[in-house]
């Protein structure tokens, strides 16, 4: 797998669903409704955008907050594409504040 997709949906409720999906290709569907795509074949950010707003645009920063979440899904996304996981390791954990 090579992209790493979130998006997020507001509920009825007013809580906020994620749904993380793992692609070797982007679809149009995935351009139009995610709010995340990571790349990591070549380590970019291709989307970040929350709430419409876009996000931070620095990939060891990104990377870093989600494997707080996902530790074995960041892990395996570098193994499979060849990379080493350095930045993320050394980096301190981010909060979801």
């Amino acid at each position: 797998m090579k992209y790493l997709i979130l998006t997020y949906y507001r509920k009825a409720s007013g809580q906020i669903d994620e749904v993380l999906t793992l692609s070797n290709k982007i679809k149009l569907k995935d351009n139009q409704t995610a709010n995340v795509i990571l790349d990591f074949g070549d380590q970019k950010i291709i989307r970040c955008s929350i709430n419409g707003e876009n996000g931070i645009t620095d990939w060891d920063t990104v990377v870093a907050y989600y494997y707080n979440f996902y530790p074995h899904i960041i892990e395996r996304m570098f193994r499979e594409n060849g990379h080493t996981m350095d930045a993320v390791e050394s980096s301190p954990k981010v909060s979801a504040d």
